[in-house]
């Protein structure tokens, strides 16, 4: 059985003399045990951690083999027994191991009886009284109801303790240093696909098809990640806490507890905090609002969706499976999401078929009833997307999840059935709209009356938002040595040195990361000289952070997952005499046990790879307002109409957006661009409230046409959100969430080049660093007899001669001469630079070529050490360089590390892809042999100094000249080095380079084939996806056309009909199909469901041609696949021949009615003809 060990106890009793029993009373536990939690010393804080883990850590042997069996009959869903606090009892058992462990008995005063002593259970107690039990769903009982809305109450703290004596300061790190971390909130982790959404979707139909798992299929609802922890816990948004975001969380959040309990709101409030608060608990929701800032529509009402349960507890966050979200919200009557799941190779194939369907036009009316049609299970969500937030959907997400969660769904949807909501027909008091209307003069008033609003059971106090207001001079946040103590103390458990592990990988690594460090007002009581509090945010910048930290777990794959919406508490403190190694390495090692065990995610046997399989998809009608419209107003009012244009036609050809569509949305943008200017004139219109223009716009707009109508989706009856709208000190991402003033959102991404044009201008530039050969390649092609093998003009401008901006100076020579061919020697290192490259491109009408030196890049640039180096090494061979950047230069070593950081942020596959997204084109310089050996140490180390040291002069003086500032003399001995080392290992630098001629040869040689138009631009591996219309076999030509000539040899009839119609007939067979279902027809559903079969060869009967002197068409008779007959939507399943001019398609299947009518001829092919064909989308 799993106990405390052996040793522990013994300390534990030898120490206190006195005899430990397990038959101790209830009361003398209660008693014991809050003696020990009245005690502020650190050391119970250690080991609560320690011993709380080790009592969860049990092997099934542990368990009798009844349990066993009965645990298996009853599966998971069984609800345990209600436990007991485990805060109480880690509380208790664990300030016993902290005595043992630290030997610090001395801070308890014990009576000479043993009634104040706690019972340490002994070999005999059942693990079941002492593991963790989380998943009784069940409220806690004997809770007390609150009375009453109360404002949030002022604790009694002791503020000088936090803010007054430099405690930080003087904390110093040393053996006795211990610190103790606990995640208090976080979301999923991210995971970056690196397949594409093609090899995505083909994976989780292979794992579906066999039976190796379900495809989970949720609504995206356009709102910001909200997470809440219990009231002490603290509510959360994705990257910070205490503002507007989470205030208004909270208000919801208990708004609903109000609609779903009526009259027992406030005891079940009461009753689902505690049981957070018990079991450690944070519940992450969709927050969906109208006061926080305007995404794809102004929702009817504001409310909340659970997305998460996570237990954090016991170390690893343990993410509940989607079943157990609905058991565990059902239970406490919170919101759940709309869920579908798909366990057949027949419905996750409809799914995909039925989203490409409508990823164009869907909206929530037609997407729901299209997935409820193909799915194999459908859990409608608490609050119809319809009523609460409206038509225009964000959009699905698909992930794969476990083969068991379709009986785990039907096993829970049958013991929890929808919950009533009693307070539907109540007055719940003043709205959100309301409290924030009423209270608009600043963000703190708003949060005060709406945490009033809340009451005690969610909201006892507003520390988390303004601390204590007789010092609110102070700031909440604390000093960033917090960050390097926690690093440097010693882990006081498992979880500890697990978080140590994540934020030092982070640091090293240099992710685009920022670890903000705030004082822990609740705790101020506890704080003393040796025991400090802190919260921690772990806020990730960049998805590339993801990516890369995801690369470092591929190596490292004890590492915990880099979580979205990271929270840590921090307990730094001293323990004088240390610790136990003996018990400590036993709790430890249980507590690891525990932490892994407990961590996992039901992978279910899933590799990690396919466990995280996951892929968003969004429709087009969202996309409009928010990317488009919402997303494009900061270009369209600083650059202008023109460089509009150029960002939202490449967002559509990122998208893969139909041709159709983009044409008609091209239309739409373009007359939006000037009704939004002429009416804002120059003052740009804000991205809060921009539908209160936009809404109006578009309903006028779709009101011309059904066909416009389609593209926008439903408009008007526009919410008013401007006297509502809650006052945010930040701006918004690009998901809603809050971004703090200052930071520079994403730049937009301007249009993409099909190809390079031979009949135009053509600018060559190079996006590199000093060094990569840009100035000796212009002059080699320069001089190159023949130019670029055409009549164009070739000519050049060098950078470091020109003086002024030099690239405007580059679009005067364009416009001077608009058929010749610039080399614009000049390094082009940002996208600020390509835009203004893609503006001279448009309005001069030229092509440009990026061409960039060949090398493998890192995981963060697309410039690798290696590359670097040779580049330094370089220039620092140059004598009386023009820009002065040579040998003679002080700082060149600087120069060009800030140059090698200005594309810091992609990988070499990211650099590449965007160059030839915007471009068109791209043309490698060969830089290196391939069998070069590996950088030798003394280079690397050399050019990590420089980066590390290019780190803290950036981070302090920006981009003040490394002669200057605090590092001044560090940059000095750097660059001397630096020379040195380069000098000694000329010889390797020289060797490893590809040959200047050589290279220049092949440049000329790419270019020479674009300047002829022959150039065809590698693919940049992105898939394209069209609205799908119908689905059809597509039928070969070549024996179409053979068939007819038969029929015409054989029939006078058919032969004459034919004469003269040869060209319109070729035109049809060129598109020849048999339609199996149309979407306007039949329905997406009809049409998704041939899914399972795309790509399949079909076999096709013909039987006979019918035609007049308007149509003509062939009877087909659709075949089987694999046994299954493919059954057409149509009537008259047919392939249409030829139709006389003004004639469409669709009047074909009114050939055989116009047959039986005498006004059609028919001709019976016999013997039958059998040809085949593959079933499409079209």
């Amino acid at each position: 059985m799993s106990s405390i060990p052996h040793r522990t106890t013994t300390l534990f009793a030898s120490s206190l003399r006195i005899h430990l029993s397990s038959s101790s009373s209830s009361s003398t536990r209660e008693t014991s045990s809050s003696i020990l939690r009245s005690s502020s010393s650190p050391f119970f804080n250690l080991t609560r951690s320690l011993y709380f883990q080790s009592l969860i850590s049990f092997s099934p042997s542990d368990i009798p083999k009844k349990q066993k069996k009965r645990a298996q009959a009853e599966q998971k869903w069984q609800v345990k027994p209600k436990m007991d606090d485990p805060s109480e009892s880690s509380d208790r058992s664990a300030s016993i191991v902290a005595e043992a462990v630290n030997n610090q008995f001395g801070a308890l005063s014990l009576e000479g009886n043993n009634t104040n002593v706690p019972s340490l259970p002994n070999q005999s107690t059942s693990v079941q009284n002492l593991v963790w039990k989380p998943k009784s769903y069940g409220s806690v009982s004997g809770s007390q109801a609150v009375s009453g809305d109360v404002a949030p109450q002022k604790s009694s703290l002791n503020m000088s303790k936090i803010f007054g004596g430099d405690l930080l300061e003087k904390f110093t790190v040393d053996k006795s240093s211990y610190c103790h971390a606990q995640i208090r909130a976080t979301f999923y982790p991210k995971f970056e696909n690196e397949k594409t959404d093609q090899e995505i979707r083909t994976r989780m139909i292979e794992m579906v098809s066999k039976g190796l798992a379900t495809l989970e299929v949720s609504l995206k609802h356009s709102g910001s990640l909200f997470m809440y922890a219990g009231h002490t816990g603290g509510a959360y948004a994705k990257n910070s806490f205490g503002n507007i975001y989470t205030a208004v969380g909270v208000f919801v959040l208990s708004r609903m507890f109000r609609e779903a309990w009526g009259t027992k709101a406030k005891k079940k409030e009461a009753e689902f905090n505690e049981f957070l608060e018990k079991n450690r608990m944070c519940i992450s929701m969709e927050l969906v609002t109208a006061v926080l800032g305007d995404h794809g529509q102004r929702p009817l009402d504001d409310f909340v969706v659970v997305t998460a349960v996570t237990e954090l507890g016991n170390g690893k966050p343990k993410f509940y499976a989607t079943s157990e979200i609905i058991a565990f919200c059902r239970n406490w009557r919170l919101p759940t999401n709309h869920i579908w799941l798909f366990s057949t190779r027949k419905s996750v194939t409809s799914f995909f078929a039925a989203f490409d369907a409508l990823c164009e036009e869907g909206i929530a009316t037609s997407v729901c009833s299209a997935l409820d049609e193909v799915a194999d299970i459908s859990i409608p969500g608490s609050k119809d997307h319809v009523k609460v937030q409206g038509e225009i959907l964000e959009g699905l997400v698909a992930r794969i999840v476990s083969s068991r969660s379709a009986k785990d769904m039907e096993n829970v949807l049958r013991d929890h059935p929808p919950p009533p909501s009693d307070g539907a027909n109540l007055d719940l008091g003043p709205s959100l709209r309301e409290i924030c209307a009423a209270h608009r003069s600043n963000e703190k008033q708003q949060i005060r009356a709406l945490l009033r609003s809340v009451g005690p059971s969610f909201c006892p106090s507003d520390l988390d938002w303004f601390g204590e207001e007789s010092i609110d001079s102070h700031s909440k946040n604390a000093d960033k040595s917090v960050i390097t103590k926690f690093l440097q103390s010693q882990p006081a458990d498992y979880s500890t040195s697990k978080l140590q592990e994540m934020v030092r990988l982070m640091k090293d690594k240099r992710l685009p990361a920022a670890f903000k460090c705030y004082h822990n007002f609740h705790r101020a009581n506890d704080i003393s000289f040796d025991n400090l509090f802190y919260k921690l945010v772990v806020h990730v910048h960049s998805d590339s952070a993801f990516k890369r930290y995801q690369k470092e777990m591929r190596d490292l794959p004890s590492l915990w997952p880099l979580y979205r919406g990271f929270f840590v508490d921090i307990n730094l403190f001293k323990s004088n005499e240390g610790r136990d190694p003996m018990a400590l390495k036993s709790i430890d090692t249980a507590a690891k046990d525990a932490s892994e065990n407990g961590g996992q995610q039901g992978k279910d046997g899933l590799a990690d790879e396919d466990a995280n399989l996951m892929i968003k998809m969004k429709f087009l009608t969202y996309k409009l307002r928010t990317f488009l419209i919402r997303n494009g107003l900061s270009i369209l009012f600083k650059e202008g109409p023109a460089s509009y244009k150029t960002y939202y036609l490449r967002q559509m050809k990122i998208w893969g957006t139909s041709d159709g569509k983009q044409k008609e949305l091209g239309k739409l943008l373009d007359e939006w661009a000037t009704y939004i200017r002429r009416k804002c004139g120059n003052e740009k219109l804000s991205s809060s409230v921009y539908l209160s223009e936009a809404e109006p716009f578009l309903e006028q707009y779709a009101k011309r046409s059904p066909k416009n109508q389609v593209l926008i989706g439903p408009a008007g009856n526009l919410v008013r959100s401007e006297d509502f709208l809650a006052i945010v000190d930040g701006d918004l991402d690009e998901e809603g969430d809050l971004v703090k003033k200052g930071v520079k959102p994403t730049n937009p991404e301007p249009a993409v080049k099909d190809a390079v044009q031979k009949d135009e201008g053509l600018i060559v530039f190079f996006p590199g660093i000093p060094g990569c050969a840009k100035s000796a390649v212009c002059k080699e092609l320069l001089n190159t007899p023949g130019g670029l093998g055409d009549d164009r003009p070739v000519h050049t401008l060098m950078g470091d001669l020109i003086k002024g901006k030099y690239w405007p100076k580059v679009a005067d020579e364009r416009r001077k001469k608009p058929q010749s061919i610039m080399l614009a020697d000049k390094n082009a290192p940002n996208e600020d630079v390509w835009r203004q490259i893609e503006e001279m491109c448009r309005k001069t009408k030229a092509s440009a070529v990026p061409v960039v030196a060949d090398s493998e890049g890192t995981d963060s640039n697309p410039y690798s050490l290696d590359a670097l180096a040779v580049f330094m090494f370089r220039v620092l061979q140059r004598v009386n360089h023009p820009g002065n950047l040579d040998k003679a230069s002080p700082n060149a070593g600087y120069v060009l590390l800030m140059f090698y950081h200005l594309y810091e942020g992609k990988n070499r596959k990211e650099f590449e892809s965007e160059l030839i997204d915007r471009f068109g084109s791209l043309v490698k310089m060969p830089l290196f042999r391939s069998d070069r050996s590996p950088l030798p140490d003394p280079v690397k180390s050399i050019l990590e100094e420089g980066i590390d040291l290019f780190q803290l002069h950036s981070r302090r003086h920006g981009r003040l000249e490394s002669t200057k500032g605090t590092y001044a003399a560090e940059w000095t001995k750097w660059e001397k080095k630096l020379r040195e080392t380069l000098g000694s290992n000329s010889e390797y630098l020289n060797s490893i380079q590809i040959p200047f001629e050589s290279a220049v040869q092949q440049v000329r040689e790419e270019l020479k084939r674009i300047a002829k138009g022959e150039y065809k631009p590698p693919s940049p591996e992105k898939t394209k996806y069209g609205s799908i219309v119908f689905a059809a076999i597509n039928l070969p030509v070549t024996q179409l056309h053979s068939l007819l000539e038969k029929l015409a040899a054989a029939n006078p009839t058919v032969k004459s009909f034919l004469e003269g119609k040869k060209k319109g007939i070729e035109e049809k067979l060129e598109r020849a199909h048999v339609t199996l279902a149309h979407k306007r027809s039949h329905g997406v559903a009809a049409v998704a469901s041939y899914g399972q079969h795309l790509n399949r060869e079909v076999p096709v009967e013909l039987t006979e041609l019918i035609f007049n002197d308007k149509v003509a068409a062939l009877t087909a008779h659709v075949g089987s696949v694999d046994g299954e007959t493919i059954i057409s939507k149509n009537e008259w399943p047919h392939v249409t021949l030829w139709t006389a001019k003004g004639i469409i398609a669709r009047e074909a299947n009114t050939l055989p009615q116009l047959y039986s009518e005498g006004k059609a001829s028919r001709v019976v092919i016999d013997p039958p003809v059998s040809i085949s064909g593959p079933l499409e989308f079209f």
